[in-house]
């Protein structure tokens, strides 16, 4: 296993603007976080009331936006394509073609879509940082070095249908999503003669933690798998509770017991590292260290140390502090990302069968 580390040198001579655009200036972030997650409701008896409503809000029914790009936008052709999940929910769909036999099933964070996340509009601009994610380039570069893809909305997200009652599952329901991506895939005429590797993030990634634990047999075939910014449920409150003065284990408490009263799960339900051990393909994980909402370096080092394979390399972002920073990430700097890919399923361009017009 390897560990690399990517140097403040690594941004490049990027203007602050674009800086800023892309997440890097930190400036700010202190009442970015405060005022980050909207929908407290209710009484504010102490100080710790609105962080625990705050945090309750987004875990029960997450954020829906909207899939504001396509990848045409992006020179890239696509599909407009739709599957049902392990439980029957309808997910949205695009599915890239390219000139190999290789595939990417590629999924997103709460609060994002296949797209990405439109913080730099309006309604939206008050969450995590006010700047746009945007996947389309991250795509562009994966899909450059041969990869066909397949990405899709999770359950309650982007253009995909509700599920259970619109409650978020952290990945504890939205796992059903990947067994519905991966039997969906396996099953095509097309994509189902391609050799196949997974890219998770955020809440997909804990989804695909816990979909290898829960079911192996869908992914004997799985040759690969790649994480981005996999996180708990307790860290959030707790970092949050740290950065206000606060006691994170009475925050923890009181966040567990609002979730359980609104979606029955409990906050402590809401760790990969415990699934870990059903993931045993070789894995890239990277992770923002100096992230401003959780504990990144010790949730994400235990959620390294919890995967299974003994295949796995760890990158820590460096650039800032600012969660969704991590989105834009492989969209500026996709060396690594896809070197990783290349390393476990090849560089060879053999054409697919829809790629040679079959």
């Amino acid at each position: 296993m390897t560990e690399v580390k990517l140097d403040d040198a690594d941004v490049g001579a990027a203007d602050v603007d674009y800086k800023k655009q892309l997440g890097v200036d930190d400036r700010g972030l202190v009442d970015t976080a405060v005022n980050a997650i909207k929908g407290g409701a209710g009484k504010i008896a102490d100080k710790l009331d609105p962080l625990t409503e705050q945090y309750a809000g987004l875990f029960k029914t997450g954020l829906r936006t909207p899939v504001i790009r396509k990848p045409t936008d992006y020179g890239m052709a696509f599909e407009e394509t739709w599957f049902p999940s392990m439980d029957g929910v309808p997910l949205e769909a695009w599915f890239i073609p390219a000139a190999s036999d290789r595939l990417l099933i590629i999924n997103h964070p709460m609060t994002c879509n296949r797209y990405g996340f439109p913080g730099h509009l309006p309604e939206y601009n008050g969450y995590f940082g006010g700047f746009e994610v945007n996947f389309l380039p991250e795509l562009r570069h994966l899909h450059d070095a041969g990869y066909n893809i397949l990405t899709y909305d999770l359950r309650n997200c982007g253009r995909s249908g509700q599920g259970n009652g619109g409650i978020s599952g952290l990945g504890l329901l939205e796992c059903r999503d990947v067994v519905g991506s991966v039997r969906h895939a396996k099953a095509h005429p097309v994509m189902g003669k391609m050799r196949t590797g997974l890219f998770s993030r955020c809440m997909g990634g804990n989804s695909t933690i816990i979909a290898m634990s829960k079911w192996p047999d869908e992914f004997q075939h799985i040759e690969v798998l790649a994480l981005l910014n996999v996180v708990s449920g307790p860290t959030f409150i707790e970092c949050g509770a740290d950065n206000l003065g606060l006691d994170p284990h009475e925050a923890a408490k009181r966040l567990d017991q609002r979730c359980r009263e609104t979606t029955g799960f409990s906050l402590f339900d809401f760790r990969p590292q415990d699934y870990g051990k059903g993931v045993t393909v070789p894995t890239f994980m990277a992770q923002l260290r100096r992230d401003f909402l959780i504990h990144g370096e010790k949730d994400g080092q235990e959620i390294f140390d919890s995967l299974a394979t003994e295949q796995k390399e760890l990158l820590w972002i460096e650039q800032s502090n600012q969660r969704f920073y991590a989105y834009n990430h492989f969209g500026q700097h996709p060396e690594r990302l896809v070197g990783w890919f290349d390393k476990h399923m090849g560089t060879g361009s053999t054409p697919s069968p829809r790629a040679a017009g079959v």
